[in-house]
C-alpha cells in the first residue's frame, strides 16, 4: 500500500510592521519550493511595535491575497503566533503531525539562532532555510555552527534591499510607498498607521 508523501512546510514568521514588497517576494519564492507556506506575526519582547498585532495580521492577509500563487499555498496562521519560536514549532506539529518543517530566517539571525530559547529543540523540530539579506555575508564559516545542529540551506534568491524598519524610520513614509504592496498601502492610509515623524529605534531583526 502506498503512503502519501509528507507535506513539506515552510514556517515564515515576521514582525510585519508593516509587511512589504520584500516579504511578498520571499513568500512568492517559497510558494514555488514548498507544499505549504505558513505565515504568522507575533509580538517580539525586544521590539517596540508601532502597530497592533491585529493590524499586522490583516496586512499580511492583504499582502498574501495579492500573490499569484496556487490557492491556499500561502496562508496566515494566527494559531502559530507566539514570542517563542519553539512554541510555534510545537503548535505546528500538532496541526501537521507528519510534515517536514523548514524554519525560514533572515541572514541576520544566523548567529543569533543558537542562543534562542530551547534552541536545540528548534533544531530537532525543523531544518533551517536562510534568506539572504543585504549586509550579511553567508559563507560556509558563518553557517558552520548551524550545520552542526540541523540541516541548513540558503534560498536561491537575491538579497532584497527593502525593510520595514526603513519605512518606519523615514521622515516621509509615503515617499517610500513603492516598498509596500497596494493593498497594504491602502490599509495603512485607511487606519492612519505609522504617522510621521517616526520614533522607532529598534534594530531590524526579521526578514
Amino acid at each position: 500500500m502506498d503512503h502519501p508523501a509528507a507535506l513539506h512546510i515552510a514556517l515564515f514568521g515576521t514582525s510585519a510592521d508593516p509587511p512589504h514588497q520584500g516579504h511578498s517576494a520571499i513568500l512568492a519564492w517559497l510558494a514555488t519550493q514548498f507544499d505549504h507556506v505558513a505565515v504568522w506575526t507575533a509580538n517580539n519582547p525586544f521590539k517596540a511595535h508601532q502597530s497592533d498585532l491585529g493590524d499586522r495580521f490583516r496586512m499580511l492577509e492583504l499582502m498574501i491575497d495579492e500573490l499569484k500563487t496556487p490557492p491556499q499555498r500561502v496562508q496566515v496562521h494566527p494559531e502559530l503566533s507566539h514570542m517563542r519560536t519553539v512554541v510555534t514549532l510545537e503548535r505546528a506539529r500538532q496541526i501537521w503531525p507528519q510534515a517536514h518543517f523548514s524554519l525560514v530566517i533572515g541572514a541576520d539571525l544566523v548567529e543569533q539562532l543558537p542562543t534562542w530559547h530551547r534552541a536545540e529543540d528548534i533544531f530537532a523540530a525543523a531544518s533551517i532555510l536562510v534568506i539572504p539579506r543585504p549586509g550579511y555575508e553567508l559563507t560556509e564559516a558563518s553557517l558552520a555552527n548551524l550545520r552542526q545542529r540541523t540541516r541548513v540551506s540558503v534560498a536561491a534568491m537575491p538579497a532584497i534591499d527593502v525593510s520595514s524598519s526603513r519605512y518606519r524610520h523615514c521622515d516621509d513614509a509615503p515617499a517610500l510607498a513603492p516598498e509596500l504592496t497596494p493593498a497594504v498601502q491602502a490599509y495603512i492610509a485607511q487606519h492612519h498607521l505609522y504617522p510621521c515623524p517616526q520614533n522607532s529605534t529598534e534594530p531590524l531583526t526579521t526578514p
